[in-house]
């Protein structure tokens, strides 16, 4: 016997025209919301305090992030703010050894050595004969 395997399952159906259940209910849902606040408020307190649930009811209903419904960007933005943060690294103060309290004049000077004038001229010179010797290969040496 064999059986009819069902395919796209993860496409909702369309219930109500051209939308699905959960967007028709979005909708209807800010449409119902906008009717009730203009019964109690003037048209212009209406558009004021009906147009962002409107937004967030097309947001909703349509908007996808990353081919994930809005709803679920939203449930994870709120997980995430009432979700307890773990802080894995805290600055502490560097504490003070007792070798840097030594005074200065107990420490071991290192003297670098000082080149002069003539000493770098004599480096200069090198470098550059070495690099005009080795740059040109048909020269004899």
């Amino acid at each position: 016997m064999q059986f009819q395997v069902p395919q796209f399952i993860e496409v909702e159906d369309k219930i109500f025209g051209p939308l699905t259940f959960r967007q028709f209910a979005y909708l209807a849902g800010a449409a119902g919301f906008a009717v009730v606040v203009h019964a109690f408020v003037s048209w212009t307190i209406t558009i004021f305090i009906s147009a962002p649930v409107i937004a967030l009811a097309l947001a909703l209903a349509f908007y996808k992030v990353n081919s994930r419904p809005f709803i679920t960007v939203l449930e994870a933005a709120f997980y995430y703010a009432l979700s307890k943060k773990l802080y894995l690294w805290k600055h502490e103060p560097k504490k003070l050894s007792k070798q840097a309290d030594l005074p200065i004049g107990n420490a071991v000077s290192l003297a670098a050595p000082r080149l002069s004038q003539n000493k770098l001229k004599d480096i200069a010179w090198s470098l550059d004969i070495q690099e005009s010797i080795y740059s040109r290969p048909n020269q004899q040496k």
